[in-house]
């Protein structure tokens, strides 16, 4: 249980990572991933990366640079403009789902217009979900100068599209539906330099 914890990725750039463990009995049609980072870098960094031998890019949080957030399902992305962050915690969920191929992406709690990616795509099963890098090859071919350095937490992945309701639930750390990766019961290796610490601040 990691309530009120932060993953602290100390190097920049790093070949640090964290490998998560999730159960998944059957390849996804929707889902939803949410994290909050907190970070100053400004090159392009990778926060959520879910490979399967087939695809490296599976899928991908990632963020280019401080205005644009790139969500990748199944090697294709669309990319949200967003707002300089002011030094602050960012929070953020994208939503996608298979039948009407619409993605979905919430910083902090805001909708941002919804775009089409991947419609009938299907999300592999087996696979390595890694945080701060990005996979090139299954479980590796990392390139550290797209690693993430600072703190990350509140880390979810659900097998559905959540509703707008769960998505500010989220956003404000309250009661969430059980997930397929949960951070108050996260199987998880830390591979190199990342530290476990307490929150600094709610």
């Amino acid at each position: 249980d990691l309530y009120r914890k932060v993953f602290v990725f100390r190097k920049d750039p790093s070949d640090a990572f964290v490998l998560l463990g999730a159960r998944l009995e059957q390849p996804l049609q929707n889902f939803t991933v949410c994290l909050r980072s907190y970070t100053d870098l400004s090159r392009p960094h990778s926060l959520f990366s879910y490979a399967t031998k087939a695809q490296d890019n599976e899928i991908l949080l990632f963020k280019p640079k401080p205005t644009e957030y790139r969500f990748y399902v199944g090697g294709k992305f669309v990319t949200f403009r967003v707002p300089e962050g002011r030094g602050d915690w960012e929070h953020v969920c994208a939503g996608w789902e298979s039948a009407t191929g619409v993605a979905e992406f919430w910083l902090n709690g805001k909708p941002w217009p919804r775009k089409g990616l991947q419609r009938g795509y299907t999300v592999g099963a087996e696979a390595a979900i890694i945080l701060g890098q990005e996979q090139d090859t299954f479980g590796g071919g990392f390139d550290f100068y797209n690693s993430f350095s600072g703190e990350l937490s509140d880390v979810y992945l659900w097998d559905t599209a959540l509703s707008p309701d769960k998505m500010r639930a989220a956003y404000l750390s309250l009661r969430l539906p059980p997930a397929l990766l949960a951070w108050r019961s996260l199987s998880y290796q830390v591979k190199g330099d990342v530290v476990v610490k307490g929150r600094l601040r709610e």
